[in-house]
């Protein structure tokens, strides 16, 4: 079953500062705080209670595992960061497995958008020069915690509008 537009509208206003703290975070330290993962996790424990039907938001803990389990594989290999992993797992519950092939698409154009983002505002120094010091600016890594937090962003507001 997808997301539907009231369980998105529950989830959205709880996870969107946390999606933005993470965004901003990454592209300031190139570290995704571990109380933001935290913080993301409860928000689904309750609000999924709220939200979900109790046998949905049990499973929905399963979306968590593994893609906790996968993304401890990438960061031992060195293909994403270990808070990257951390926060794509916290992400997991909230996207219905109806919804994966739409929100991996929705992902790609996303993490392709930040990309190409970021690395042509850090080629204005004007722009530079609103956000002195950030890490992001001058090392070859992207801040996927960009891409991440967009991604739940945009995922659970087209949820919602789909259902207005």
């Amino acid at each position: 079953m997808p997301t539907t537009a009231a369980t998105a509208l529950w989830f959205l206003p709880f996870a969107a500062p946390i999606a933005l703290w993470v965004a901003l975070s990454d592209m300031k330290t190139m570290k995704i705080p571990n109380r933001a993962v935290l913080a993301l996790v409860v928000v689904f424990a309750i609000i999924g209670l709220l939200a979900l039907p109790f046998e949905t938001w049990l499973w929905r803990w399963v979306h968590l595992a593994v893609v906790l389990a996968v993304g401890f594989v990438l960061s031992l290999t060195g293909m994403v960061g270990a808070g990257d992993a951390k926060f794509a797992a916290a992400m997991a519950p909230f996207v219905a497995l109806a919804d994966l092939g739409g929100f991996l698409l929705l992902f790609s154009a996303i993490l392709l958008a930040a990309f190409l983002t970021h690395r042509g505002a850090r080629m204005i120094p004007a722009l530079r020069r609103a956000a002195p010091g950030w890490e992001s600016w001058a090392r070859d890594e992207f801040p996927m915690g960009l891409a991440l937090g967009g991604g739940l962003l945009c995922y659970l507001f087209l949820a919602v509008l789909r259902g207005a």
